[in-house]
């Protein structure tokens, strides 16, 4: 069995100690404390309202080591996306989810884990690529396409599962990989906006069910796994709508190899 994780969305953690776990984390260079605030700036206030002296105070440097690293701050800034997109690839490779053998279960494990992270601040549960790409795809070009770059290759990580589970359950149908990754991508993006704008994740969360619904629908697995396959779709719907007073508890995954 499977159990679920929580992986922040957000912006890179610096981790305690492996060798002394009870101490606290040991301070990250400037370079990576620049990189780190500098998303989590932009993912509270937006690029524009975001200046070099707030991510130097925010990061504890000074300005002089921000220009000894950084040119300016579209420098840092298109750094910071490649940095976001470098540590959200290596925490997804590591995932328990892939564990599982089917890859329906890999993709109700990606939605199941994306569920679990809906917590603590919006800032900070919301995708910063996101808010950085609608304020600035056309007056900052190359910050858009190195958005653009991040957020592709997050939705190729989908296309593998979405691929083979396609093999398995619906080799005739006319859709690809790509179009369902691009979708469900496309629909957390615009969840995420509309929960800033309600300033509640639940927009998020129902969104989920909709999605592992939308997914069942494709994949009709009834015919392609049988009854257990039949019923799992609508079991991780249920279990992702229990009452407000559990869902920021880490939930059990039901799914079983």
């Amino acid at each position: 069995m499977y159990r679920k994780e929580n992986l922040d969305m957000s912006q890179p953690q610096i981790k305690v100690s492996a060798m002394n776990p009870s101490a606290a984390p040991s301070p990250a260079p400037s370079r990576t404390r620049l990189l780190q605030a500098t998303l989590h700036l932009i993912a509270t206030q937006g690029y524009s309202a975001t200046s070099v002296d707030q991510i130097c105070q925010r990061a504890g440097v000074t300005k002089g080591s921000f220009f000894h690293h950084f040119t300016g701050k579209d420098a840092l800034v298109l750094e910071a996306v490649a940095y976001w997109q470098q540590e959200m690839a290596a925490r997804y490779a590591t995932a328990r989810y892939h564990e599982a053998t089917n890859p329906l279960d890999r993709l109700l494990g990606y939605l199941d884990l994306r569920a679990a992270n809906l917590t603590g601040e919006l800032a900070d549960t919301t995708c910063p690529l996101g808010t950085l790409v609608q304020e600035c795809y056309e007056t900052h070009p190359e910050i858009r396409v190195v958005c653009e770059r991040a957020l592709a290759a997050h939705a190729a990580e989908l296309v593998r599962d979405l691929a083979a589970a396609k093999r398995l359950c619906a080799p005739r149908a006319m859709w690809s990989a790509e179009s369902v990754a691009n979708f469900i991508e496309s629909a957390f993006q615009g969840s995420f906006v509309l929960a800033k704008a309600k300033q509640s994740p639940d927009v998020v969360r129902n969104g989920i069910k909709h999605l592992i619904r939308y997914l069942g629908f494709l994949f009709q697995p009834e015919k392609g796994l049988g009854a257990e396959g039949a019923h799992r779709f609508d079991l991780q719907v249920k279990r992702n709508s229990q009452d407000s007073a559990t869902q920021n508890a880490p939930l059990q995954s039901h799914f079983v190899d």
